[in-house]
């Protein structure tokens, strides 16, 4: 390899902040800043660039891997007077990921490397002459290694090492990274950074600790930090879930000096990325390290109170127009649920991880939920905390309960960062076969559950819900509708659009028009005035296009097919159809459902049938956006999507008309002009589409 593959932390770099993110990877870079940008206490290390990942991948470790290693890990020995492997004064370091992209949890770490034996009376030297210290160092060593690498760590300091770092780069293709890939629309052939970093220990003495905090409540979007911590601990104790931890909040009344550094510690990240930032730090023996920092993953409404709250800072680097284009795509989506409070008692409560109410079959394993989720049920998944191999599990059930764990523990940060109700930390419940028991109460697999991911609270049965917009996402729609500068209301349709929409059917209903564009009714009558050419208005109910405005619909499609080419229209078609058969079904599903082997028209009459069919909508919803936003990111369709997003919104806020009625813009409806337009993009009628379907 010719080029450079291991950078100091504190290195100067001559790339955009782009490149560097693709060079170090999301972990490496936020070091990178926090050294040489911030200034902040960080323990001093070097990153092996993704580049170095894909070589290994493709062709096996490589010698100047070794020869990087040993020059960049000099350095850290001569910066801190210590040597990695050395007896007396041991240099012991961490091995971290770190992609481009945040994948939390999903790769290997490895801690405490450089230890072994013979060293561990030099630790312990070193450390006061606190012999515990240093065995529980070096049984740290042996639980991360044995997890990560697959065997216990040698005797050789620089075998240990180079073992961590295959084993990260490795972990890249490890099942659960893929699948979380998969999930996230994460690029497969990226590859990791890997960090190698002197360690700091938090389990030092009892005036060490260790955490995870996010700089504002990812859950509701409040200004204050949020997160957890654990004394006498590591890092991995925090996220794992398997320990109890403490609220951040008490770090101040134990160490005060520590938390009034990680405050303006926190205050400096945040206000250098423009964003909330989830940070894991180390305090040993009183003095804080920053050890990562990353944006930090959100709820929906997190995201939105937070982009208003930094707008309206007149402190704050953030201007409206950035926070609308930060969060403007999740505004229709913005409706909190709530629980209607009724008589119902709660079994007990755990903390809430992530907002939102669910309800759904209890399961206690990940399989069990991809199974429910594939026959269109809902799955409240119970375990006793998370791990990176339930990855698909989490992305499948409805909400997540788990027994230990606190706010910033895996389950948490993944239910968050996908807008999934969650309860962690709920201490009472036990795990029996086939179930789980709360006291001497018995809870089977398949029994309904529900949560409160807002209060912690779980309940038996389902509950009764409501839905509505956050008030900052009222505002932020204001603001999309006021320009900065002031002047006239902009509508949320173009001129175009509005053509095209009612172009593809022939017609629109009036009050579709109205909320699709968030116009009042004078303000659509003042712009179907200027369009009359192609738009007949003369209805109270219905906008119907004239055969001017038909034909420029059909100029509107063809100059988006002359854009991206005709081929290419035929592929996104063609792409579409496994979209398409899905929706039918569950379409026809809602309206017909079978009675004694024979399909009959749904009255609606049965509750847990109707849940069943619109519990299949999240997947398909979240498919189907996915595979919008890979082929036309930037294109025309963004124009249903904003609409599908908006109709899913009100549907998962119960108004069921959203899904099928035609006297809404629901998501039928929406759905039926995407295929329409699809297929004109594609140069065809349906009816050749439809045969070409067939013959496929």
């Amino acid at each position: 390899m010719s080029e450079a593959i291991a950078f100091m932390f504190d290195a100067p770099h001559a790339l955009s902040d782009a490149e560097r993110l693709e060079l170090l990877g999301g972990k490496g870079k936020s070091l990178s800043d926090m050294t040489r940008a911030m200034g902040l206490p960080v323990p001093p290390g070097f990153t092996l660039g993704t580049g170095a990942c894909r070589h290994y991948l493709r062709s096996g470790w490589s010698p100047a891997f070794d020869e990087a290693i040993e020059t960049h890990l000099a350095q850290i020995e001569a910066m801190l007077g210590r040597r990695f492997g050395d007896a007396i004064n041991p240099l012991l370091l961490s091995v971290r990921s770190g992609g481009a992209a945040s994948m939390p949890g999903m790769m290997d770490t490895v801690l405490n490397v450089g230890l072994n034996a013979d060293i561990v009376p030099g630790l312990a030297a070193c450390s006061g002459g606190d012999a515990g210290f240093a065995r529980d160092c070096l049984h740290r060593l042996h639980e991360s290694f044995v997890k990560s690498v697959g065997h216990a760590p040698p005797d050789a300091p620089r075998a240990q090492l180079r073992a961590a770092i295959e084993a990260v780069f490795q972990s890249w293709n490890s099942e659960r990274a893929k699948a979380y890939r998969r999930i996230e629309a994460i690029a497969d052939d990226a590859g990791t950074a890997v960090n190698i970093q002197a360690m700091v220990f938090g389990n030092r003495d009892a005036m060490s600790g260790t955490g995870v905090v996010f700089s504002r409540n990812p859950s509701d979007g409040e200004p204050r930090i949020f997160g957890d911590i654990l004394f006498q601990a590591q890092g991995e104790d925090v996220v794992s879930g398997a320990h109890q931890t403490i609220d951040i909040a008490q770090l101040p009344n134990r160490l005060p000096e520590a938390a009034a550094a990680l405050d303006r510690c926190l205050d400096a990240i945040e206000r250098h990325y423009r964003d909330l930032v989830d940070v894991e730090f180390t305090i040993e023996s009183g003095k804080l390290w920053i050890l990562q920092a990353r944006p930090g993953k959100r709820s929906p409404e997190a995201a939105i109170r937070i982009a208003h709250d930094m707008a309206l800072d007149p402190d704050f680097p953030l201007t409206r127009n950035e926070a609308l284009d930060r969060v403007g795509h999740l505004l229709g989506a913005a409706a909190r649920s709530r629980r209607i409070a009724g008589d119902e008692s709660a079994l007990g409560a755990g903390l809430g991880a992530s907002p939102g109410v669910a309800s759904g079959k209890l399961v206690t394993s990940a399989e069990r939920a991809v199974e429910l989720a594939a026959q269109g049920e809902a799955a409240i998944l119970a375990r006793p905390e998370t791990s990176p191999e339930d990855i698909e599990g989490i992305a499948a059930a409805a909400g997540l309960l788990t027994s230990r764990g606190g706010l910033a523990s895996h389950a948490a940060v993944v239910a968050r960062g996908w807008g999934k109700p969650a309860v962690v930390g709920w201490g009472a419940m036990q795990f029996v076969e086939g179930g789980i028991s709360v006291g001497d109460m018995r809870i089977d697999e398949g029994a309904i559950l529900s949560i409160d991911g807002e209060s912690g609270e779980i309940f038996a049965g389902e509950l009764a819900c409501e839905t509505h917009l956050t008030p900052e996402a009222v505002v932020m729609m204001g603001w999309q509708d006021k320009p900065a500068n002031g002047g006239a209301v902009q509508s949320a349709l173009s001129d175009d659009e509005l053509v095209l929409l009612v172009a593809l059917k022939g017609f629109c209903p009036r009050d579709a028009a109205i909320e699709i564009g968030r116009l009042d009714g004078n303000a659509l009558a003042a712009k179907l005035a200027g369009l009359g050419e192609f738009l007949d208005a003369a209805s109270p109910r219905f906008i119907k296009a004239t055969d001017v405005g038909k034909a420029r619909g059909d100029q509107i499609v063809a100059a988006h097919r002359d854009a991206m080419g005709l081929d290419a229209a035929r592929d996104r078609l063609a792409a579409f159809h496994i979209y398409n058969d899905a929706f039918k079904t569950l379409v026809t599903g809602w309206q017909m459902r079978p009675s004694d082997g024979a399909p009959v028209f749904n009255d609606h009459s049965d509750p847990d049938y109707d849940a069943g069919i619109l519990g299949r909508m999240p997947g398909l919803h979240r498919d189907t956006l996915a595979w919008l936003e890979a082929v036309d990111p930037q294109g025309p369709l963004p124009f249903f999507r904003r609409r599908l997003e908006t109709a899913f919104a009100r549907l998962q806020a119960g108004e069921a008309p959203y899904l099928a009625s035609p006297k809404v813009d629901s998501y039928h409806n929406i759905w039926f002009e995407l295929h329409e337009y699809l297929i004109r993009l594609a140069g065809m009628t349906r009816a050749e589409a439809e045969g070409r379907q067939e013959a496929g």
